[in-house]
């Protein structure tokens, strides 16, 4: 049958086995004869979808379409280890979705966790982890790995686990955005909020990094901060849900019952704190979180922000999601929700955090010591220089220099008056969340800063 002349649904089919590595829409509208307006392809690739033939990966623009059970090429399994385990739970997960039994949301899998009894990743594994995690720096202050490799650990994680989610910002697209504040031409305003959230969501880990822990306040401002602008429902934000949600192109149906949801996120958190190793503390997030589904959306997005607090707070290498394929972290969820089975995320994890270290070995290698000024008066340096950007104090020096005769020992007075000067001179839309200033204050200053030098011209603003 010629394929102008095929039942629509088979024309899509056939006209998908052109694309090993699946089609977004436009292309695919491109080879279809005769070619159906945009919404009714959209509701064909749904109702396609929906019967478990195709599947569907990425969101927005990102978004693409593939033949149920066709492997792209260079597929994962070829290059990332897999167990015999993990590799059984792949091929039930690549079935059509009418093929696989539907489940509902187990409590055993938490209620079945003994912390410090029962282990996700063995004491090898562990092991190796810590080996290749380790930074040297481990007997510092919590945070202090992280605030050196900062700048680099904003780009690399918010464009990592925002691609994940269908993001189509480039690494130098999300440089730019987070270093200089611009946006990239032609993405959506929600791909950009997404990459900013992230950034937030960071710079609490590190900037907070002896406070925060595994405790509700910490995962609910995670939350809070991953969905700002994002959700349906703004009040949803920062908040445990309290409607029904479903997994898309899955058999799994999380628990909507909110006493339920509201006792399991609890005992996450207690069981998560219990836990005396940080690599099975970072995997047990990434398991638990996700299978709750606690909120309405972005629950994977505080599951991979949040697997970093125990590193971060023990100075080990970030888990930074690089270079992991979408469908890997996919296919590896599925087998959690589908099958309540860990082996695959376990592998992937370990993978993902062996390429992290792998480029921050490099990183390590081109950093200086920490200045020890900095490190021993960071808070007060943050506040320094918040007050004077609140305070419009252009010409801060005398400010600053009064500030340090109260606050800091003698003999390194002229180095803090020196850091804080800097970072006056430094400071860009890009790390005012350091300093706990918002965008209102931030452009405040910049515009106090033009009218004094119009007034003085291209002065010093010491």
């Amino acid at each position: 049958m010629h394929e102008a002349n095929k039942p629509p649904h088979e024309a899509i089919l056939q006209a998908l086995t052109r694309f090993r590595d699946g089609a977004g829409i436009n292309a695919l509208s491109g080879v279809l004869d005769p070619a159906p307006s945009k919404r009714t392809l959209q509701r064909q690739l749904k109702e396609l979808a929906d019967s478990g033939q195709i599947e569907v990966t990425g969101r927005g623009r990102a978004t693409r379409y593939r033949r149920a059970g066709r492997t792209p090429d260079g597929a994962y399994e070829a290059y990332i280890p897999l167990c015999a385990e993990s590799l059984e739970i792949l091929r039930y997960v690549r079935q059509p979705l009418a093929a696989r039994q539907p489940v509902a949301y187990d409590r055993d899998l938490l209620d079945g966790y003994a912390a410090n009894e029962t282990w996700y990743l063995d004491e090898v594994t562990r092991g190796h982890l810590r080996r290749i995690g380790e930074t040297g720096q481990e007997g510092l202050p919590a945070g202090t790995h992280g605030r050196a490799i900062l700048d680099r650990l904003l780009i690399d994680l918010s464009w990592s686990s925002s691609r994940l989610e269908g993001n189509t910002y480039s690494r130098l697209d999300t440089k730019r955005l987070i270093e200089q504040g611009r946006t990239a031409r032609g993405k959506d305003s929600q791909e950009t909020q997404m990459i900013l959230n992230h950034k937030r969501a960071i710079e609490l880990l590190v900037d907070d990094a002896d406070e925060i822990g595994f405790n509700r306040y910490t995962f609910l401002n995670l939350h809070g901060l991953l969905s700002e602008n994002l959700l349906p429902d703004p009040t949803a934000s920062g908040r445990l849900r309290t409607r029904a949600v479903e997994i898309g192109h899955s058999v799994y149906q999380p628990t909507n019952v909110p006493q339920v949801i509201e006792e399991a996120f609890d005992l996450i958190l207690e069981k998560a704190a219990s836990v005396g190793d940080p690599y099975e503390q970072s995997f047990f997030v990434m398991v638990q979180i996700p299978y709750l589904q606690p909120f309405e959306d972005v629950n994977k997005r505080v599951a991979r922000v949040g697997a970093n607090i125990p590193l971060i707070r023990q100075n080990l290498c970030p888990l930074t999601f690089l270079d992991v394929p979408d469908r890997a972290f996919i296919d590896s969820m599925l087998g959690v929700y589908e099958m309540g089975r860990v082996e695959l995320l376990r592998d992937l994890f370990v993978w993902a955090y062996e390429r992290s270290t792998q480029q921050y070995i490099k990183v390590k290698k081109s950093l200086e010591d920490p200045d020890p000024t900095r490190l021993k008066y960071r808070e007060q340096i943050y506040a320094i220089v918040g007050t004077m950007v609140r305070q419009l104090r252009v010409h801060a020096r005398d400010d600053v220099t009064a500030y340090a005769t109260r606050h800091v020992e003698e003999d390194e007075r002229e180095r803090f008056v020196s850091l804080v000067m800097d970072d006056l001179r430094r400071l860009h839309e890009g790390v005012i969340a350091r300093y706990r200033l918002r965008p209102s204050e931030f452009a405040a200053w910049q515009t106090a800063i033009r009218k004094q030098l119009s007034q003085d011209g291209p002065t010093n603003r010491g």
